[in-house]
């Protein structure tokens, strides 16, 4: 087996290994994390130690520190989504006349979520100093269970206020703290928040839009050529009438890259319109990603109820205060005034 190959081998485990790594929710001890370190040592034993070492390097220069390439293709992407859909769609669809307000939603979903973009990657996502920790300690409540008085952060070196944590990536503490957005190279804490769930609704329309507008495109095509009452002569040389099958296969071939850009925004509606929903759920019930990932370890209730001593702690979430509070909390973070007046 020559180098190449092997290095070609290598790298489908580094990527496959990443890709499984990117959907564990956080467990360094759980079995998937096993199985893959466990095929990673076995794998050693064949990849040069060099390779590996700047293949450890790499990753974890993209993985554990602030890195502007998520950022990079982020705006690629959008920008070859964007442009095929100026190029090709929006021309087509002028020319079968399409409303045009119908036509520029896609833009100005695009102005608003690129604001956002801006907002949320250059906010301050609420970074705990010595100058603030004191009033920021007096916002929320320890529960003791997920956040304990008197846990000092060894980075920083001062007590963790309830609800927030460190963040590897930026090396702060973050207030409130949800998760470490690569897409916007931040952390989402309590001040950006809003920028980061105002963010990723306009990042779910726009992709919603444009698949609803293209997949009209190609239907209005199909209606104006007849297609679906015409026939077609098979391999066998039997005539058959069309299907389904052979229609996107007429479609993609006539087209490919508006096809193909279909495809991929549809992908990108139903994750983003999943991971939206998601975030509304945190958003309605007052919690964090972080403290979502942490409370399936202690069960979950949102109400607070008294536990037996001789019954293992279950996490109950204290910060709820109903569904409009809840929301209006990620839109106006509470200070230190506001809960003493409570």
């Amino acid at each position: 087996m020559d180098f190449l190959t092997l290095f070609l081998i290598y790298l489908c485990f580094v990527l496959t290994t990443v890709t499984l790594l990117c959907v564990c929710t956080g467990r360094k001890e759980s079995c998937l994390a096993r199985s893959v370190n466990g095929a990673s040592q076995v794998l050693s034993f064949v990849i040069p130690t060099q390779l590996q070492r700047v293949t450890q390097k790499a990753l974890h220069r993209l993985f554990h520190t602030r890195s502007c390439l998520f950022v990079v293709l982020h705006v690629a992407l959008q920008a070859a989504v964007y442009g095929e859909y100026t190029w090709e769609v929006f021309v087509y669809c002028w020319e079968l006349q399409f409303h045009l307000l119908l036509l520029l939603l896609p833009y100005l979903l695009l102005a608003g979520n690129m604001g956002c973009f801006i907002l949320c990657s250059q906010a301050n996502p609420g970074k705990i100093t010595k100058s603030n920790h004191a009033s920021l300690v007096k916002i929320y409540a320890y529960d003791g269970v997920l956040f304990q008085k008197g846990i000092v952060c060894p980075t920083c070196n001062m007590e963790k206020p309830a609800r927030s944590k460190h963040c590897s990536f930026c090396s702060i503490c973050v207030h409130r703290f949800d998760h470490h957005c690569v897409w916007v190279n931040n952390c989402i804490g309590a001040f950006n928040a809003k920028y980061f769930f105002l963010y990723l609704f306009t990042l779910t329309a726009m992709a919603a839009t444009v698949a609803i507008i293209t997949t009209a495109f190609l239907i209005q095509v199909v209606l104006l050529s007849n297609m679906m009452h015409g026939s077609y002569i098979d391999d066998q040389g039997q005539e058959r009438a069309v299907e389904i099958l052979f229609l996107i296969q007429h479609l993609f071939l006539t087209f490919p890259r508006i096809v193909f850009m279909l495809g991929f925004v549809i992908f990108l509606t139903l994750v983003l319109g999943a991971y939206c929903c998601f975030n509304l759920y945190l958003a309605l019930t007052n919690q964090t990603s972080n403290e979502w990932y942490k409370s399936r370890r202690h069960g979950c209730s949102h109400h607070l109820a008294l536990q037996p001593h001789d019954r293992r702690v279950v996490y109950r979430n204290i910060y709820s205060k109903g569904v409009w509070m809840n929301l209006k909390e990620i839109f106006k973070p509470p200070t230190v005034l506001e809960r003493k007046k409570k």
